[in-house]
């Protein structure tokens, strides 16, 4: 008898782990993660050998270290502020986890994005001390934040979770 339990359990949990829901949710992970990185990586060795990227009258490419969160809100030099603010990253990705195993198909590739976003971003606070962000958009002399590819991401999946929520879940 408790074989026949183990072996249902087993395949339950076999069932839930490689659902195409969940499959789905690691690739667009997986896609985001690299899409930064391999974004990250470029710019990095680029302005090694020379200073900001001129795209556009409203876009440039430089680098700026970012020890703060996305779009450089909270930046500050002392470890304590660091160390919280990376903490609090690090728990914030297990809490999207546990949300994306929990939630229905939609939310699911929305938190994804903004999980494979997250990771990215806590890999540079790790390996490098900080966050390599180098888009920056103007309008003359106003520019916005400096951001990177993980903070689109992060910030698609909450503007899509916001629609989704005004829009879909009001019907």
């Amino acid at each position: 008898m408790a074989l026949i339990n183990f072996m249902n359990v087993s395949k339950n949990f076999k069932n839930k782990v490689f659902s195409k829901n969940v499959i789905l949710s690691l690739i667009i992970i997986f896609f985001v993660f690299v899409s930064d990185r391999v974004s990250k990586v470029i710019i990095i060795k680029h302005q090694l050998n020379s200073n900001s990227l001129f795209v556009n009258d409203y876009l440039n490419l430089e680098l700026v270290w970012n020890t703060g969160i996305s779009f450089g809100i909270f930046s500050q030099n002392a470890n304590i502020y660091y160390h919280s603010t990376t903490l609090l990253i690090f728990f914030v990705i297990v809490f999207l986890s546990y949300l994306i195993n929990k939630a229905n198909f939609l939310d699911k590739i929305f938190l994804s994005l903004i999980l494979g976003g997250a990771l990215g971003n806590l890999y540079d606070r790790l390996l490098y001390f900080a966050v390599p962000d180098f888009i920056d958009l103007h309008i003359n002399d106003y520019h916005w934040f400096t951001f990177n590819i993980a903070d689109i991401f992060i910030t698609i999946g909450i503007i899509l979770i916001i629609v989704k929520d005004l829009i879909l879940d009001k019907k």
